[in-house]
């Protein structure tokens, strides 16, 4: 099957590509390089070209059996400030793909959604029948394209999964790809950057939180795992069976304090780092039921917390070694 991953040079979209690729499939990556990063899918054939551009994905669109979609701008903070940037391109350009998509008659797709739709969740686990009242711009786009997923399935028998994502983490295990983000925003990459040197001290946001140790808990998954995930919703629509939403992530949670702790055991380095005040609208917890995705798809995260922390360290290692020589 020929797929085309919107947004493939990114940080997910390129581990998926690979797990595309290894499933046996052909990939054609479709990505306009705004945040993504052309060497990371290097072997791929790449289309550079915007999900706002109708004609340059109808004319993708004509060899694809199905979409990946995983461009969409994801700073919660920027979306609260900026919302108009994730309007026009989570929501419009979510719109435009669907209408291509639509009229190339491509059926299937596999969206990158997330817990942000959830908003601040009433019981921890969180199901997916819990209601989704996300409290961000972010949040919202994301919601935005899963109704519209639901509108274009019971109007035009449109195949999607819509896979919510918890904390995607870690890196490829060949050093292939990994996490690349500026600004980094993500506690692993910027603790890892901290116990190397590499940057300013860790800073914790609140330690009074209602969790075992006070600091916040989350649920971090590999990122080959959920690549992994992606290939099976895949398998699932292929096959010919309904479209789903379902919760990507492992059911456990860690805390902060655990995460720092980890990386200071695989690296061997200290992790420098602030407790600070709590950021405004940070819950307290975020832990998937990750039952529906086990069961739906047989598929279930195997990798652990130092597995993500090693393979995460391993590749910023390798990064500041090509970056030292070029």
């Amino acid at each position: 099957m020929t797929v085309l991953v919107i947004g493939g040079a990114g940080y997910i979209g390129s581990h998926t590509a690979r797990a595309l690729r290894r499933a046996g499939h052909e990939v054609i990556v479709f990505d306009n390089l705004s945040t993504g990063h052309e060497f990371l899918v290097s072997g791929f054939e790449l289309v550079k070209g915007d999900v706002l551009d109708r004609p340059a994905l109808a004319r993708v669109l004509s060899r694809a059996d199905a979409i990946m979609h995983f461009a969409a701008f994801a700073y919660v903070g920027e979306s609260v400030t900026n919302p108009q940037k994730y309007f026009r391109n989570n929501v419009e350009g979510g719109l435009s793909l669907l209408n291509a998509a639509l009229e190339a008659g491509v059926k299937k797709i596999i969206f990158s959604s997330t817990c942000a739709v959830y908003g601040v969740p009433a019981k921890v686990p969180i199901a997916e029948d819990i209601p989704r009242q996300p409290v961000n711009p972010y949040g919202v786009s994301k919601l935005f394209f899963e109704q519209a997923l639901e509108a274009y399935d019971r109007a035009y028998g449109f195949r999607y999964a819509s896979l919510r994502y918890f904390n995607a983490a870690g890196a490829d295990a060949g050093g292939q790809t990994g996490e690349m983000h500026d600004p980094e925003s993500h506690l692993i990459p910027l603790a890892l950057s901290a116990a190397a040197g590499h940057g300013s001290e860790l800073q914790v946001f609140g330690s009074d939180y209602p969790t075992p140790d006070g600091t916040c808990v989350r649920d971090y998954i590999h990122v080959t795992d959920l690549a992994d995930a992606h290939v099976k919703a895949l398998d699932h629509l292929s096959a010919g069976k309904s479209s789903f939403a379902a919760n990507v992530g492992t059911g456990s949670g860690n805390s902060v304090q655990e995460v720092i702790r980890m990386i200071e055991d695989v690296t061997g380095k200290r992790v420098p780092h602030k407790i600070g005040p709590r950021r405004p609208g940070d819950p307290p917890a975020l832990v998937a039921d990750p039952r529906k995705a086990q069961e739906l798809l047989q598929w279930k995260a195997s990798r652990s917390l130092r597995d993500i922390v090693a393979t995460a360290w391993k590749w910023m290692q390798s990064r500041s070694k090509t970056e030292a020589a070029s």
